[in-house]
């Protein structure tokens, strides 16, 4: 998989008082992107209680580039960036466009994968390995 992209629609509760996204929203499309990812992958979230693990995030970070307004056509990516060898830790970055070619923020995280019956860190079952051997990846993806 080259790209794994949602788009969203700015929506009036979206915005500041300065008519532009309130910050946390461009965290909100992050995670709207990778859940998605997730389902769209059989990772619902039905099977990740039956499978008794959940994604924990350690860091998110936004490096803002352009603002979002009302009307902005906005898409979001997803992709790989470390991935340790069981596939229980990793970073991904997200990049949301706007109006289809401008960069408007990056968002870099850290996670892992938790045993929800042991509220533990955990290596992941192989369908998760499955869905990371499918994910897009950046272009200095490394396994650490």
């Amino acid at each position: 998989m080259n790209i794994f992209e949602k788009s969203v629609e700015i929506r009036w509760a979206d915005l500041d008082p300065n008519f532009h996204v309130l910050h946390s929203k461009y965290y909100d499309f992050g995670a709207y992107c990778r859940t998605a990812f997730l389902i769209e992958n059989g990772l619902t979230p039905m099977m990740m209680a039956q499978l008794q693990i959940g994604p924990v995030l350690f860091r998110e970070e936004c490096i803002f580039k352009r603002e979002l307004v009302f009307g902005d056509k906005v898409t979001i990516n997803m992709k790989v960036e470390k991935l340790t060898a069981d596939f229980g830790r990793w970073s991904m970055v997200h990049e949301i466009f706007k109006n289809d070619s401008t960069l408007s923020a990056i968002i870099n995280i850290d996670g892992a994968w938790l045993n929800t019956a042991i509220r533990k860190l955990a290596a992941p079952p192989t369908i998760v390995q499955a869905m990371f051997d499918k994910a897009p990846k950046t272009d200095t993806f490394t396994i650490i």
